[in-house]
Order: C-alpha cells, then sequence, then structure tokens
C-alpha cells in the first residue's frame, strides 16, 4: 500500500536508514508530517526494506511487536505490528559490538520457523501450528531512532518496530514437542533477575500472533513465506543493556541464550 501524498516515503525511509547507520537519533517523523498515519508508516517501512535488500541485505523473516495487552494499553493500540528481519540483524551468541547498536534495549522471545507458506485472509491460529517447524529461544536488541524511545505509533511502524540486532539461541525443538504456552523465560542482566514470562504472554499462544500477522501482511500482498524466521513478540518488557552488560535470557526446554555489550 502506497503513502499517501503530503508524505515523502522515499525521504523518510531514507531519514531512518541513515541515522542507523550513524547510530545517532533522529526526531519524530510524525514532527515534520503531522498528518502521517500507519499506512503511511507501514509504506515507510517497505521503502527502508526495498533499500535494504537494494544494498545487498537478505529478508530471512519478520517480527512481531506489541503483542501484549499491556503494551497495545500503553500505545492506545487494539492490535500488533510487524516489521522485517534481514541477514543484517543477526548477531551470532556472544558479544555485541559496542557500536552495533545505538541505545540497545533486550527483550527475550519465542523464535520459530516456518516450514509452510501462510497466506491470509482467513488464516487461524491451527493453520499456524501446523505450519511451525523448529522453535528456538532469542534475545531481540530493540534500537530506537528516537531520542529516548518516544515515539507515536506511526513512528515506531515508520522504524522497522524498533529494529536492531537479534541473537538465537543454539537449542533447536520441534514445535510439535513443545508447549509454547507454558514455556517459560527468566531474564537476567548481569546477574539478577528483571523479569519472567511464559509464552502465554504473547496474544495467549505465539501461534495466535502469527496468524494474526499472515492475515495482516496479506492486507499488503505479503504472505509468510516457507522458511522465515519469525520473532513472535516480547514476553517480557524490554530492558536497557548498558555497555559491558550481559543478557542471559533461560527457558524451560529452550536453553539459554546471552548476548553482552561491548564497553
Amino acid at each position: 500500500m502506497s503513502g499517501s501524498p503530503r508524505v515523502d516515503i522515499t525521504e523518510a525511509a531514507s531519514i531512518l536508514l541513515a541515522a542507523e547507520a550513524a547510530k545517532r537519533t533522529c526526531d519524530q517523523l510524525t514532527k515534520r508530517w503531522p498528518e502521517m498515519n500507519v499506512d503511511d508508516a507501514y509504506a515507510i517501512q517497505a521503502e527502508a526494506l526495498r533499500m535494504r535488500l537494494a544494498r545487498g541485505e537478505k529478508l530471512v523473516g519478520i517480527k512481531l511487536g506489541l503483542t501484549s495487552k499491556a503494551k497495545q494499553i500503553q500505545m492506545k493500540v487494539g492490535s500488533p505490528t510487524t516489521a522485517w528481519l534481514t541477514d543484517a540483524m543477526r548477531l551470532d551468541e556472544g558479544l555485541m559490538p559496542a557500536g552495533a547498536a545505538a541505545h540497545p534495549r533486550a527483550e527475550p522471545e519465542i523464535v520459530v520457523t516456518i516450514n509452510r507458506r501462510l497466506q491470509g485472509p482467513g488464516v487461524t491460529a491451527a493453520d499456524a501450528i501446523a505450519a511451525l517447524g523448529e522453535v528456538r529461544c532469542g534475545i531481540e536488541i530493540l534500537d530506537s531512532r528516537y531520542e529516548n524511545f518516544k515515539f507515536t505509533l506511526q513512528d515506531v511502524v515508520s522504524d522497522n518496530a524498533s529494529s536492531g540486532r537479534f541473537v538465537l539461541g543454539k537449542t533447536v525443538i520441534p514445535a510439535s514437542r513443545l508447549d509454547l504456552v507454558a514455556e517459560e523465560c527468566v531474564l537476567k542482566i548481569d546477574g539478577k533477575q528483571v523479569a519472567t514470562a511464559t509464552g502465554a504472554a504473547v496474544m495467549g499462544h505465539p501461534a495466535e500472533a502469527i496468524a494474526w500477522a499472515a492475515n495482516f501482511l496479506a492486507e499488503r500482498g505479503h504472505a509468510i513465506e516457507a522458511g522465515w524466521i519469525i520473532m513472535t513478540g516480547g514476553m517480557t518488557d524490554a530492558f536497557a543493556v548498558n555497555p559491558g552488560a550481559e543478557v542471559v535470557a533461560s527457558f524451560t526446554h529452550l536453553g539459554t541464550v546471552t548476548v553482552k555489550r561491548g564497553a
């Protein structure tokens, strides 16, 4: 879906990608284009993806945001968001280089791969469960282009839902062997427990989030493709990762995933 004439979609995408490359913040786009709506925001997100692919990045999947009711209430919205994942966003488990993000925040996630195409409308949670392949744990490193993570819904959607980097755990389990709702995560930063949650925090069941995404993407001419990685949404709040800090997410069956920010 294209943006409205009142917003320069290409310029907006260029502003955000330039800020990301320089690891600096920029003004909220809604300050420059006050009438920008959510459709404009997704058009900006799509243009930024086009630019990423043109420079050699590869699309590997999607990430979901605002999948918890608490975050939806906080943002005054009634549904989640989608954004794109590329190979350039993935970090190997271990050290996150000091310059990899401007002001990173970490949140633990259940990460799945899809083994068959999911195309809406009409995709159900049962359809999503049938399409699930492998499951891993993960940590998403969020990194907003806006100062102090302050933004409107339109701003954050434009900014690819504050995409930064993501790290995947080494343990891989077939989805058929897991109860995704009951899978629990304990998040620690520098050895101190800061949050705990289960898969139920993701729209009651991560498959509900995946089904929603398939139907939402269909409205914009996309499907969830076989082989894609899906980060199903933050199970907890996102926590700031200070220089030198170590983040460890420990799951019931999915093992642990660790990332340490360079000093």
